[in-house]
Parts: C-alpha cells; structure tokens; sequence
C-alpha cells in the first residue's frame, strides 16, 4: 500500500500543470478521488495498526492543506488584479481630467488676455473712450466704416424685421441703384449683432459701438483660444498651445488686420474657420471616442456654415482645403467613411449658404462645389483605386486626379453656361496679367493688382518671422513631417496597413492623419502666400500653431532619432526631454525679448486725429440736403456714407465688378480729361457733389506704375511706356488741377462750395452756364 501511494505522489508531483488543467476542465475529480481514498482507508483499518493509521491520516490532512492552498492563491490573485486595475484606471482618469482642467483653463486665459490686450491698444491708439461719436466713426479705417453704418441702421430701425427687409431693398445707398445690401457686402455679422444687442437688452448699460466693438474682439479671442487647442490636440501638451499664442501675438502685424480696421470681413470670418480647422484637427485624429468624434462633427458643421455666411471669399478658402483633404482621401490616409461625413458637412453649408445669400449664383460656380462633385463621382467609378500593387496603383492614382479634374472643370462650365457669373471671367483675367501671361490697359485690372494685398509679399514679411524665431523652427517641423509624410504614402501605395494606435517608439509623426493634413494645408497656403500678400493672413497663424506642434512633440523628435538611429542615449527618453526643454528656452527668450515690446505698444502711441475729416464731414452734415449724391475715392465714400448717412457713387468693395467700375468713372477727375467729359460721367451717376482730395491729385508713387493718376493715363491712352521712355498724347490738362484756377469751362459745370487743406468740394451744377 505504501508503494502504491508513493507513485500516486510522484504521478502529482511531477504532472502539476496536467492536474491543474484537468480541474479546470473536470470539477468532478476531485470528488472522485476523494471517495477512493475513504474507501482505501476502511480496507486499511483492518489490517494496519493505529499508529500507521493515524499516520496515514495526518499525512492526507496535510496534503489536503497544500492542495487547498493553491486554490485560495488562484482565487485572490484575480480579485487583486482587478482592483490594481480599477485604481490604476482611477487614477489615469483623474490626471487626463487634471491636465484638461489646466489646459482649457490655459486656452481661455490666452484668449482673455489677448482680447483685453487688443481693446487697450485699440482704445489707447485711436484716444476712443474720449473721443465724441463722430470722432470714434472716423477711426474706422479703409472704408470698413461701411459696415457699421448698417449696423446703426439695424439698431435705428423701429424692429429687426422692418430693418432687415429695409437692406434687402436699399436705395440709399449707391445712387441710381436698389441693391440687396445683404447680399453684396455680407451683412450677416451686422445682422446677428444688432440682434443680440436688442434681445440682451445691452442698451441699458453699454453704448452700440462698444457692444459692436467688443464683437470683434471676443472673436478675436476665440480665435487665438481655436489655435491653442487645435496645437494641444496635435502635441498632445498645453504648452505648445501656449507658444503658439506668444508667436502669433508677437507676429501680429502678419497675423491679423483687426489692428487696421475692425469691421472688415475677415476679422469676422477668420476666427470661425479657426475654429473649423481645430474640429477638423480633432475629427481626422485616428486616437478619439465617438462622442468626441461626434461633437467635433458638429462644431466642423456649424463653423463651416458660418465661414460661408460671413465672408463672399470663403468658398476660395474652403477649396484650397478642399485639396488638402483631397490627397489625403486619394493616398489613403484617412478612412473613406471620415472623408464621406466631410464631404457631408461641405455639401449641406453650401446649400444653407446658398438659401441664406439670397440664391447666391457664385457658390453653384464656386471651385469648392466643383471639386466635391468631381471627387465624389471618381469616387463611385472607382471603387478598386486602392487595390494592386504600386505601379497600377500609381497609375489609377493619375487616373482618378484627370477623372476628378475634369469632371469639376466640366461642372464648373455648364454652371457658368446656364447661370453667368460676371466676375468668373474677370478673375480669369486677372490670373493671366497677374502671371505675366497677358497684359492690359484695363484700370480697374491694374487698380486690383496694385492694392497691397494682391501684390507679392516683400523680404521683410520673412525678416520678421525669422527675428521672432518662428521661421526657422518652422521649416525644420515641415520638412521631418513632410519626409515622413512621403515615406507614409509609399508604404501606402504599396499595399502597407496604416497603423491607427501609435506608440512614441515608433517615430512615425507622419502616419497621423492630422499631421498630414496640416502639412498640407501649410504648403498650400504658404503657396499661396508667396504669390498674394493678403494670404498671409491664412498663413501666418497656421504657421506659428504648426511650429508650436512640432517643437513640443515627442513623436517628432522620435522620428528624427529613428532615422539617425541613435543608441548611444535612449530615443523616447531623449524626445521627452528636448520636447519639454526646447519649447522652454523658446518661450523664456520670447518673454525676455518681447514682453517689454508689447507692453510698450500700450504706453507709445502716436495721437490719431483728423481734423480735415472731421471737418469735411461736419459741414456735409449741416450744409448739405439729405438726398445729396457725393463722389469721390472708394475709402472717403465708405467714411461718408457711416458718418452723414447720404447716397455716395461707389462703395470700397472689391469683389463688385459694377462698383469697380463706377469707381473708374469717379477717379476721372484725377486724369487728363475735358470738363465736359468729367461732366457726363458725373451727371449719369446722378452726382450731386464730388469730393477731390488733395493727396490723390499731387500724389508721389514710389511705383510709377501704381498712382492712380498714372492708372487712368495708361487706361485712357493719354501716357504710354515704352523701354522707360514717358510719351503723352492728351490734349488737356489734369481736371484736379485745372478747376482749382477757376476759369471757364470747368465754371460752367461746377461750383466750389467747399474747401480746406486736404478736401475741395464742388458742387455739380445742374444748369449749364455758357459763359466765358
């Protein structure tokens, strides 16, 4: 019996794991053994003696305790796994809540600041808490004055109703013509702000022109605050959202043009497409719940409607983002159910915008829409473009770009075939003299290439950028994330997963979707800007967010270790070091330098004041009748039209071809024409004074090219370069100049009724006097 036993021992010993299992599987075991063992023990009674027996006994009682043992070890050890695992949860949760808690807590603060900053240097700069009315209306510079006159109006009018069927019908404005000034100067944002003013009930406490004011710089403030996050979303660090706030403030005369004049379109439109681009940011990351997924949906929906709404540039803008995702849908980058909910979210803001501008024809014409039928038509015909190995892929790839070209071009044609859009061809034109590849006489093309926004930015755009540190960091983020970028659309073609959960060790920035779009987007618009001066405002932000990224992001840093293939140092440890360190030194040298500069800015200011404004404006309100029709520069016009309220011949808007063209026909008075011919053009516009200033008529152009007075020569044949040689072929004097002297013909037509330093007024008679 003893041999017996001592084999059953060795058969346990030695085959643990195989019992275990068998427990595992069969509970019964145990039971089954137990019964054999009884009944070998009776057997045993009979012919053992007590000692033996309770020898016996006391050996199962202590091999029953090591078998039990066992068990209790394999029933705790779950239960502590899995209360290690809840506290280590808990515990995770409560540092993401910590470090979001301090984030948003950072973004608003940012924002806050920057908004209190822009009102104190706006008021400090233009004295606008003590100035009168008059005074503060004048401060609204290069004719954006405009827009707030309408939204006096909004506020004038007896309801918000009657107001806004009265704009939709307005005949006060350019003479000789009833327009839908909603529709042609974009007055949502007047609309919506005189709205809340009524329906707050800040009349009580707060004057119109602080409310409308204040508007803009909330905005303002959403804007810098949509940067912050969508910097954090992307490093994955507050502190990056924090840099690019401080570049973006220090490069503000590159930034923004809210310090030149509040009330233009973009001041407006810019801080919701700001805010499109955050939520586009977080919706293409790969590393996000549902719900987040879905909230950033919405905010892209909304923001991207309202970027339509507020802005006659916005569909331009919203195309060449457009391409951006574009190549991310044809390389494969981002999942096609992702790039379905975008091309959603653009079709539907198109047709909203489309019903709110009043059935506007240029949205149905516009690029954007074009390209989103082309796309999604190629997308339908080729539902295996992303099969096969690299070269048919390759090949498809260049098929699916002619498919979706050409189909856009193709829409686009029949669009413009069966509804004209004017300023479609005149844009077309503009491109080709803008290029070089046509030249034209054509004032109003030359005028709009020689505004400042239109022309190519100058070295001291870069020079500044550098000084502030922010170009060279730039251009080293770009380039690791645009050679990784490269090397995740090889490895796409040819046929390589793209990983969704990423790990720091993996140094691969450029296989992030939101990476590769905003690389995109940078060298679209950077593009851009180096051809038009104005597109720096679309630039330069995204510039300063996307540095800020990349210096603050572990994965870049990583990325270039594991090119370099460093060993001598830990690559993740490394990266986490230079990513907090480097933005660190940034950010100290930044403060050390320019701190003291912007608070400098509050403290020296020049006075802005006008007096031969102010004056001008005076006596057109108490001298003249209400239903007087002035003329003059589109910016003087826009001034008038705000402070007096009178019908003027033209407005400062450039995208209007009739407008533009209304404008060349009042700058005729700078150019060599009869008093007859100024005359004629003068009386269709139903002119009733007409308002030459001094510093157009003795203007010295550093361009020779881009006077107004050298303009209208070139247009109206009177001058011709020829190999720098200066021809001139009028047979009159310049009319500025001539009517000043007072002699006949120009007193048979007009009458000086006013006059000072920088402003001479003459009336358009309405009798001809003949005499000589």
């Amino acid at each position: 019996m003893t041999e017996l036993r001592c084999r059953k021992s060795d058969t346990l010993e030695g085959d643990n794991e195989e019992e275990e299992e068998k427990h595992q599987t069969d509970p019964e075991l145990d039971t089954k053994d137990g019964v054999c063992c009884h009944i070998w023990a009776g057997v045993d009674e009979t012919s053992v003696s007590r000692g033996a027996a309770d020898e016996n006994l006391q050996q199962r009682e202590e091999n029953e305790v090591k078998d039990d043992e066992p068990e209790q070890e394999e029933s705790s050890t779950p239960q502590s796994a899995v209360r290690a695992s809840r506290s280590l949860s808990a515990s995770g949760f409560l540092q993401r809540l910590v470090r979001v808690f301090f984030g948003c807590l950072a973004a608003v603060a940012c924002g806050m600041l920057y908004a209190v900053y822009l009102s104190t240097y706006h008021d400090r700069k233009f004295w606008f808490s003590t100035r009168q009315e008059l005074e503060r209306e004048i401060t609204f510079q290069e004719g954006s004055g405009l827009y707030y006159y309408y939204y006096k109006h909004m506020l004038a009018a007896p309801s918000f109703e009657r107001g806004f069927y009265e704009l939709t019908i307005d005949n006060k404005t350019v003479s000789g013509q009833t327009i839908n000034a909603v529709e042609r100067l974009s007055l949502y944002p007047e609309l919506i702000t005189s709205f809340v003013y009524r329906i707050t009930g800040s009349q009580d406490f707060v004057e119109p022109v602080y409310f409308y004011v204040g508007a803009v710089f909330g905005l303002q403030a959403v804007y810098v605050t949509a940067l912050f996050v969508c910097s954090w979303v992307m490093s994955g660090t507050w502190v990056a959202g924090m840099l690019a706030v401080a570049w973006y403030v220090i490069n503000r005369p590159d930034t923004t043009k809210v310090d030149q004049a509040l009330p233009l379109r973009d001041n407006w439109a810019l801080p919701y497409f700001s805010c499109q681009v955050a939520a586009l940011t977080g919706f293409l990351s790969n590393n996000i719940s549902s719900a987040t997924e879905m909230f950033c949906y919405l905010t892209m929906s909304a923001t991207t409607f309202t970027f339509l709404l507020v802005w006659e540039y916005s569909h331009y803008v919203l195309f060449v983002q457009g391409l951006c995702l574009f190549l991310l849908d044809s390389f494969d980058l981002v999942p096609p159910r992702k790039m379905a909910d975008i091309h959603k979210v653009y079709l539907s803001s198109l047709f909203l915008a489309y019903l709110f501008q009043f059935q506007n024809a240029a949205l149905l014409s516009s690029p954007l829409l074009s390209l989103l039928i082309g796309s999604v038509l190629a997308r339908y015909f080729q539902q295996k473009m992303k099969m096969g190995p690299l070269v048919a892929r390759v090949m498809k790839l260049f098929l699916h770009f002619h498919l979706v070209f050409t189909t856009g071009i193709t829409f686009s044609y029949l669009v413009k075939k069966l509804i004209p859009v004017s300023e479609s061809d005149f844009i077309l034109k503009f491109l080709e003299v803008k290029f070089g590849l046509n030249t034209t006489t054509d004032f109003v093309t030359n005028f709009l290439l020689c505004q400042e926004s239109l022309q190519t930015p100058g070295q001291d755009l870069f020079l500044r950028l550098t000084q502030a540190s922010v170009l060279p960091f730039y251009l080293l983020v770009l380039s690791v994330c645009l050679l990784s970028t490269l090397q995740t659309i090889y490895r796409r073609l040819s046929g390589q997963p793209m990983k969704t959960n990423h790990r720091l060790e993996d140094g691969r920035i450029g296989e992030q979707p939101e990476v590769i779009y905003h690389v995109f987007h940078t060298l679209f618009f950077g593009g851009l800007a180096l051809l038009f001066d104005g597109l720096k405002y679309l630039w330069t932000p995204y510039v300063c967010m996307f540095t800020a990224f990349g210096v603050c992001s572990p994965g870049l840093w990583m990325t270039v270790f594991r090119w370099l293939k460093l060993k001598s140092i830990h690559p993740v440890v490394l990266s986490l070091i230079l990513s907090t360190a480097v933005p660190t030194i940034i950010g100290f040298s930044l403060w050390r330098e320019y701190c003291p500069r912007v608070l400098a800015e509050l403290s020296d200011l020049p006075e802005f004041y006008d007096p031969d404004t102010v004056e001008l404006i005076s006596w057109i309100r108490s001298q003249t009748p209400v239903a007087a029709v002035f003329a003059g520069s589109p910016h003087l016009l826009g001034t008038i039209k705000l402070c007096s309220g009178a019908a003027v011949t033209s407005l400062p808007l450039y995208s209007d071809i009739d407008l533009l063209r209304r404008t060349e026909d009042t700058y005729q008075v700078y150019a060599m024409r009869s008093a007859e011919d100024v005359y004629k053009l003068l009386t269709s516009q139903k002119t009733t004074y007409v308002i030459i200033e001094e510093s157009i008529c003795h203007e010295l152009a550093l361009n020779k090219v881009c006077g107004i007075k050298n303009l209208l020569d070139i247009s109206n044949g009177h001058v011709v370069y020829d190999k720098g040689e200066i021809y001139s072929f009028s047979k009159h004097r310049r009319f500025c100049n001539e009517i000043k002297l007072k002699y006949s013909p120009y007193t048979n037509y007009f009458t000086r009724v006013f006059w000072n330093r920088s402003y001479h007024v003459y009336k358009v008679n309405s009798v001809i006097s003949f005499q000589y």
